[in-house]
């Protein structure tokens, strides 16, 4: 049956609403064949090619609606702040006067103009001038743009485009406490830009005020229901606050308004994995590198979880292939280094985002300190994008140089690194967040090693080697990766007590009469198998409860999704502790709440398990067939906790009824337990570095005998 032309507005409309746009748009446009000054249709239209930014598209829709009707207020409103925003304010005026004349309330539109009359006279800058601008801007060429936009801004300092530039541009350069400043004052003098208003929000998640990026971006939403990029950048900083279920429906708004959008599609993929949804998750990374298949970011991202959650070796290595083809197009890496065999110094670089409080910046203080008086000689090249913090500071002091890399490509730091004479290059990112493998692809060491930050092969040829140790890194399981396994005699891992004076307690059990069990780990780490586990658990021991810690717990619909899931299992809610995310003292003294640790499986804890044994709590793991999952394996064995080890799921179980039912060997081990520990392979900073030094030293006699 033939649809009315209301029937197909209608049809429009609910489009339009659902974000689905192009649709909207062809339903309009079949209304405008049959009737082409049909008022509701041209208006539309006309809001639709304003929320893609098409402002000169829209003024003739406008025009036509008001034609057609002249009576509907929304129409006024529509084409007066159409011309604002093109400003063209006198004729903005002009309408204001004919509206009136039409009876309309005009109070509104008024205002909108007077809002952007913020130019007190008619100079502006040349078109040359802004067409340099932009043309420096896109280019990428930053630090020429900047001197331009200041001297627009300097010599017209109402014009708010040339603001607007500026905020951009440092925001590029990482300078996001400037990049605000310049965004305010943009917005002062365009008040309704909502893309000034998500610029200025996303300055602000940088910065980590992330509840006044919150505040920024919903007036940018308000301002412009259809602009994709501040639903994006709304979508991240909900997912920062840990607020998942909300960040997804914003991404997905953000894909409905551009699917094309590959950065919302990676995105999306990062809440899905936190939300546990793999398939999901995996689909929207597959999606982000469909659309652009050299999208390095998504290819980690995908990797990293492949690597992490239900690792299958083959599976694994076609995509770490597709990975490492992104680079084939590069120029010739290096194929000879500034590098002497006679010389008695061993020239180490580190490339890292995370040098500071970070597992990273945790887990390699230790053995930066025990090699100041080595013969090697320490090289930092920082990626992060962030200002550092306290450890960081403490960090720098121990390295020989420090080298920002942030503002280099990947061909620039490559060769700033070969000029250095580095003769390891050790990258302690893989495919984690802020890794630069691609400067690795170029080869600029001689020696290049994966270690520390990721647990999986990088795919790389150009990477010679991956550290590990007898647990993680299995001789029987070197078809795991592209990188030779080169072997440290006890643990791959060295921790680095934290710096807050807090003392082991006495076993909680004791004096509350239950047992406590815990875990700190993202909860992304739950499967469904860990929630089984763990609610058997608490069926087979009375009384006892699970503590939980994760930022998705600061919120209701994240404590209310973790109920739901033991809730299936028998488990109520007064079984469950449930705690959000602490500063990292407040969050180690939570362990005085917890008399045994729970560690989750495949991925299991590092840097939260070696947090608990030093504040005396011992954790059960479960043995794993890949790097990722062995890790529990390497810690207990390194601990001096063997026995802690599960083989499956039924021991696992078992194990925590056992030990949970012998409250006073449990309290006997947790007293003793940080001096225990301390003295171990996984605590021992001296003795690790002994080894460490012998690995590198092997590797440069190894480099020597080659040549």
């Amino acid at each position: 049956m033939k649809l009315t032309i209301k029937q197909v507005l209608q049809q429009g409309v609910a489009a339009q609403q659902a974000g689905k746009l192009q649709e909207a748009e062809r339903l309009y446009r079949a209304i405008l064949k049959s009737q082409p000054n049909h008022s509701h249709a041209n208006h539309n239209l006309g809001v639709l090619a304003v929320s893609v930014n098409k402002v000169d598209l829209a003024l003739p829709f406008f025009k036509t609606a008001l034609e057609a009707d002249l009576t509907i207020e929304q129409f006024w409103v529509s084409y007066i702040n159409t011309l604002v925003k093109d400003n063209q304010l006198e004729s903005a005026k002009k309408a204001i006067k004919k509206a009136k004349k039409k009876g309309i309330a005009v109070k509104k539109l008024e205002a909108l103009v007077s809002r952007s009359q913020v130019i007190p006279d008619a100079r502006e800058p040349s078109k040359a001038q802004l067409d340099s601008l932009i043309k420096h801007y896109q280019g990428g060429r930053f630090g020429e743009a900047e001197k331009l936009a200041v001297s627009i801004t300097n010599e017209f300092p109402k014009h708010p485009f040339s603001w607007k530039v500026l905020g951009a541009v440092l925001g590029q350069e990482g300078r996001n406490s400037e990049a605000v400043s310049a965004n305010r004052t943009a917005i002062a003098l365009s008040p309704q830009d909502a893309e000034l208003h998500s610029n200025l929000g996303n300055s602000l998640r940088e910065l980590r005020r992330l509840e006044e990026a919150e505040v920024i971006l919903r007036r940018a939403i308000a301002l412009n229901p259809h602009y994709a990029s501040a639903r994006y950048n709304f979508g991240i900083v909900l997912k920062d606050l840990g607020r998942l279920d909300e960040s997804e429906e914003c991404l997905r708004k953000a894909i409905a308004l551009g699917p094309d959008f590959t950065e919302a599609h990676n995105n999306l993929g990062i809440v899905l994995q936190e939300l546990g949804r793999l398939g999901e998750s995996e689909a929207s990374y597959l999606r982000a590198i469909t659309l652009e298949p050299n999208y390095l970011i998504a290819h980690s991202n995908l990797l990293f979880q492949l690597g992490s959650m239900n690792f299958d070796a083959t599976r694994y290595q076609v995509h770490a292939r597709k990975f490492s083809e992104v680079f084939n197009e590069l120029g010739s890496r290096f194929t000879s280094w500034l590098y002497s065999r006679d010389s008695e110094c061993l020239r180490i670089g580190f490339v890292s985002g995370d040098f500071g409080s970070h597992p990273v910046g945790y887990f390699i203080e230790g053995l930066l300190l025990q090699l100041q008086s080595s013969s090697i000689e320490l090289h930092a090249y920082s990626t992060a994008e962030r200002q550092g913090d306290q450890i960081t500071e403490e960090l720098k002091k121990l390295f020989h140089s420090w080298t920002p890399l942030r503002r280099l490509s990947d061909e620039e730091a490559a060769q700033k690194i070969h000029k250095d004479g580095v003769h390891i290059l050790i990258d302690l990112s893989g495919h984690t967040a802020k890794n630069r493998l691609g400067i690795f692809a170029w080869k600029p060491a001689p020696i290049q090693v994966s270690w520390l930050g990721y647990f999986a092969s990088t795919g790389l040829p150009e990477m010679d080697y991956i550290l590990g140790d007898p647990y993680v890194t299995p001789d029987e399981e070197s078809d795991h990766f592209i990188e030779k396994i080169w072997q440290l005699p006890e643990s791959y891992l060295c921790f680095t007590p934290p710096k807050v004076d807090l003392k082991v307690s006495d076993l909680p059990a004791l004096s509350n009469g239950f047992v406590t069990f815990g875990c700190f780990n993202k909860l992304e780490r739950m499967t469904d198998d860990v929630v089984s586990v763990r609610a058997k658990i608490l069926h087979a021991v009375p009384g006892s409860k699970l503590f939980l810690k994760d930022k998705q717990l600061d919120h209701q619909t994240g404590r209310d999704r973790v109920l739901a899931r033991f809730l299936a299992h028998g488990i109520t809610a007064e079984r469950l502790i449930l705690e959000g995310k602490s500063p990292r003292e407040e969050y180690l003294a939570c362990y005085h709440r917890v008399d045994i640790s729970l560690s989750p499986f495949p991925y299991g804890g590092g840097t939260t398990s070696a947090e608990g044994l030093w504040m005396g709590v011992p954790v059960i793991t479960k043995s794993g067939s890949y790097f990722l999952s062995h890790l529990g394996e390497s810690i207990a064995h390194n601990s001096g906790l063997i026995d802690w080890i599960a083989d499956d799921e039924v021991t696992y179980v078992a194990k925590a009824v056992q030990f949970s039912s012998d409250l006073k060997a449990l309290a006997t081990l947790r007293s003793g337990l940080r001096e225990q520990v301390l003295q171990a392979p996984l605590f021992n900073t001296q003795r690790f570095a002994r080894h460490f030094e012998e690995a590198v030293w092997s590797m440069r006699r190894l480099l020597d005998g080659e040549q």
